[in-house]
């Protein structure tokens, strides 16, 4: 039987440049009342596939385990493990296993537990769709559906797939997840030039927006993958992800102390065979002393370092994904946000009213709710008892409205319908007129649909004995219609003009006496009128609408300025309207600072340097695709930004995925979510500024075990080096190295990163891009650090042998001194500027009795008889304690001359 050419149509049709009739001759469809048969639509659905889209793989605990496995430090300490197991030495060995497998499994619990929040936000509803098939209308699942389908829309429903409209009845659709437009846009069904962009094909209804009013007809003509979301989400998976700046910086950090345990290895064996030591020991030295230089615990340590940052910062509204990610928002240098539902709240509300005798009011408040007044000039309350013409006003866009707005409880609200009718509707309310009241009393007996070619709406009403008629819409569709005998036409237009250019949606009212036909009564069912049913119309005056700012944004945006980071907005909405909203929140004031995404591709067009030149300069993207988002993160970087990118729409996934670090707003797309490191559950810019402090916080903790972790192991090394050159025995064993640094001190490395936030960190200047763990302060404090405990040691050491004590009670004193040392100086860590007297012990009580549980088990050691065989140690006398305890305080106070000197010279 030979294959019918329609059952699978051609992709290479411009669906929106084609009339109603071409598209559903194309699809293969007989008539719209007819629909596809099940025949044709099973063969559809066998060779394209359902109508889904790639989700994230579901989170596997395992999976997550062996991430953990996946780090340079990780990697160092199974070849230690490795090389003590060649030697036999199957002690030292288990306990780099146990640090290995403790820190796997404490950050696969944390990351999995963030994988599970993440989750939860998802909607796990099947969405359901009426399609007509052989003449009859069928529910049915979204993912049945096949191109060709004719589908029915209605209000509140999410549009299934990328639909070609043949019927739209006041169809309003919310696009914004995808255009990154503020303003719900209407939908007709004439065809569009080839070259709209996908914001301006306005007979087009595409997967994953949201209809707020009317009702419509349209033909599948794209699923899955192959809608313009999928077509992102495959971006999105085919797109490199970014390394996060932890990784990078432990990587570097990884590779350096590789490279220091190796030439110190070499020189230590140099140091013995010119000693004549057998290569055996030359051996068994070069394994003692890697065991000093691998910091053992510090994986474990920064493991829990991230896991504190995570509980903090979901205290805070941040969800992470990813423990590396946690100080990604610390790190970064420059925020690229989204605008709507970002910046804004995504809810347009009426902040101007403009009378046509040129009066003028301010409405206060924001959202959809009654919270906020109407101000008159001079700031003084006015209500529709005070001010006729505004309850006139108030009274028409009431009834020229499909959208509701209710009270649901004490201070919730619920609406449905176009945004632009919603915020009429609290516009009414504030003034004092309830909605509700004004349609209970006013019979509506006519309408003229919004429609994009005649850009207004209109409604026609009994009042009395007379039929009126209440229309919205441009004011260049009004104007032409009204009397200009009471106002002055040029001038208020001036004043729309001024409106629009400080990036308001301007809206004219106006109302009109209609002769009335007979027969028409109060119980008249309502009519589809024509525009030239309307009479000569009576202009009373514009409105101003704008999507607000978040109220918190603008001190949000300071205070990443502040902590010197660059904020961006990226946006598709309007140039206009996006400066207005960025001066607003602080973002810019100079209107230069504004890029649309044509100047973008015409500077591309003319090399990369004209492109960075462009981005360097802006600070407001408009008008800009997913694909110019993706190249604008790309440019920073090239730039030598660490970029944040903030979203919530699928246009916005590309973009999350390459900058380094992703951030989805909670209430965002599933795509943008699978794809961020970060989600912020509130929705809220404030709450990225209050992240980016944790990652701070954060970060500066996993520097302070370093510093612990890096000088003990130092002093270690040096104490190693000078015993060798000297011609002393070995002062420490393996295991006692192992022991310090896996047991004493890696007890107070994760205390230490119980930490609190120092106060001041958003006043300071991010960390250069390049700069790695350690930058010159660490260096200066580990190398002191280092340099006093091996020297104060090798001193003791020194003393002791050549005063007859023997080896194994002089190492017992030694490592004593080494305990108390590392308690003392994890204090000093605390803060790499101010003294640790200055930092009061209630910021980490958690730090106090880790050292009091490092001091704790190692006297537990000294007492215990299988502990004492391990370790070689032994108890010691009460004068012994005595010349411990001194020479120990020496680390304070080397480190406290350090930091006031510092100190002075900075001041």
């Amino acid at each position: 039987m030979p294959r019918d050419p329609h059952l699978v149509p051609t992709r290479s049709t411009a669906w929106h440049t084609v009339s109603a009739d071409e598209a559903r001759r194309a699809l293969g469809l007989t008539s719209l009342v007819d629909g596809l048969s099940h025949a044709v639509a099973a063969e559809r659905l066998s060779v394209l596939g359902l109508n889904t889209l790639p989700g994230a793989k579901p989170v596997s605990l395992p999976a997550i385990a062996l991430h953990q496995l996946r780090s340079p430090l990780i990697y160092i300490l199974l070849v230690a493990a490795g090389v003590a197991l060649a030697l036999g030495d199957v002690l030292e060995a288990a306990f780099v296993l146990f640090v290995v497998a403790f820190n796997t499994a404490l950050g696969a619990a944390q990351e999995y537990r963030a994988a599970r929040s993440a989750e939860s936000l998802r909607l796990l509803v099947t969405s359901q769709v009426r399609v007509i098939r052989e003449r009859h209308e069928r529910i049915l699942d979204a993912t049945q559906l096949v191109v060709g389908d004719v589908v029915r829309l209605e209000s509140g429903q999410r549009v299934p797939a990328d639909l070609r409209m043949v019927q739209a009845n006041s169809l309003s659709v919310d696009q914004s997840f995808l255009t990154g437009e503020s303003v719900a846009v209407r939908k007709d069904v004439s065809p569009c030039p080839a070259n709209a962009p996908v914001s301006e094909r306005h007979n087009m209804a595409f997967a994953g927006s949201t209809v707020l009013a009317g009702r419509g007809l349209g033909l599948v003509v794209e699923t899955g993958l192959r809608t313009q979301v999928g077509a992102i989400a495959d971006v999105v998976l085919g797109a490199e992800t970014a390394q996060p700046p932890l990784v990078l910086r432990l990587e570097r950090f990884a590779r350096q102390i590789s490279v220091v345990v190796l030439g110190a290895c070499v020189l230590l064996a140099i140091v013995g065979v010119l000693r004549g030591m057998s290569l055996l020991e030359v051996f068994l030295l070069a394994v003692a002393l890697a065991v000093s230089a691998i910091p053992e615990a510090l994986p474990v340590a920064v493991t829990v370092a991230l896991s504190i940052a995570t509980a903090r910062m979901a205290k805070r509204g941040v969800i992470v994904r990813q423990l590396s990610a946690v100080e990604g928002l610390g790190s970064c240098t420059y925020i690229a946000s989204d605008k709507t539902g970002t910046l804004t709240m995504n809810q347009q509300t009426l902040r101007h009213v403009v009378l046509a005798n040129r009066s003028a009011f301010d409405i206060t408040g924001s959202g959809f709710n009654d919270r906020g007044v109407v101000l008159d000039a001079d700031g003084v309350q006015t209500t529709a008892t005070e001010s006729p013409a505004l309850a006139r006003i108030a009274q028409l866009v009431v009834l020229c409205n499909e959208g509701t707005l209710q009270r649901d409880g004490a201070d919730a609200w619920s609406h449905t319908g176009d945004a632009v009718d919603v915020a009429l509707l609290a516009f009414a309310r504030k003034l004092g007129v309830e909605p509700l009241a004004v349609r209970g009393s006013t019979p509506i007996v006519g309408e003229i649909p919004f429609e994009s070619d005649i850009a207004f709406a209109a409604a026609f009403f009994r009042e009395g004995d007379m039929t009126q008629v209440a229309v919205k819409g441009s004011l260049e569709a009004l104007l032409p219609r009204c009397t200009a005998e009471t106002i002055d036409l040029v001038a208020i237009q001036e004043i729309a003009d001024a409106l629009t250019s400080d990036g308001f949606r301007v809206l004219a009212v106006a109302d009109g006496l209609v002769p009335t036909p007979a027969g028409e009564g109060d119980g008249q069912r309502v009519r589809t009128r024509v525009p030239d049913d309307l009479p000569p119309l009576r202009l009373l005056g514009l409105l101003a609408l704008m999507d607000p700012p978040r109220p918190e944004a603008a001190a949000a945006i300071a205070r990443c300025r502040e902590a010197g980071i660059t904020v961006a907005m990226v946006t598709g909405d309007h140039p206009r309207t996006a400066f207005a909203i960025a001066r607003a929140v602080g973002i810019s004031a100079d209107s230069d600072a504004v890029v649309t995404g044509v100047e973008l591709a015409l500077a591309r067009s003319r090399g990369d340097d004209a492109a960075q030149a462009l981005v360097r300069r802006g600070r407001v993207f408009a008008r800009v695709s997913p694909v110019q988002k993706l190249e604008i993160v790309e440019m920073l970087r090239a730039l030598g930004h660490f970029v944040a990118v903030t979203g919530d729409g699928v246009n916005d996934a590309p973009a999350l995925k390459r900058a380094d670090i992703g951030v989805a707003m909670g209430s965002g797309s599933d795509v943008t979510k699978d794809t961020a490191s970060l989600i912020v559950s509130d929705d809220n810019f404030a709450t990225i500024e209050a992240g980016v402090e944790e990652g701070r916080f954060a970060y500066a903790n996993i520097r302070k075990v370093t510093l612990l972790a890096v000088s003990t192991g130092a002093g270690e090394v040096l104490l190693l080096l000078l015993a060798l050159v000297g011609g002393l025995p070995i002062p420490l064993l393996a295991v006692q190295l192992m022991w310090l640094n896996l047991v004493t001190n890696g007890i107070q490395d994760i205390a230490l990163a119980f930490e609190a936030g120092e106060p001041g960190t958003m006043t300071l200047a991010p960390r250069p891009p390049a700069e790695g763990i350690f930058d010159r302060r660490m260096i200066e404090q580990t190398l002191l650090g280092g340099l006093t405990i091996g020297g104060v040691a090798f001193a003791a050491w020194a003393w002791l042998i050549t005063s007859g004590v023997d080896e194994h009670s002089a190492r017992n004193q030694v490592l004593l001194m080494f305990v108390l040392m590392q308690n003392l100086h994890v204090m000093n860590c605390r803060s790499e500027h101010t003294s640790l007297f200055r930092l009061p012990l209630s910021r980490n009580y958690v730090l106090l009795g880790g050292v009091l549980a490092a001091l704790g088990v190692h006297l537990l050691a000294m007492h215990l008889p299988v502990l004492q065989g391990i370790l070689n140690v032994r108890p010691v006398s009460l004068g012994e304690w005595g010349a411990a305890v001194g020479i120990a305080v020496v680390i304070v106070i080397v480190m406290e001359s350090y930091k006031l000197l510092r100190a002075e010279i900075n001041e």
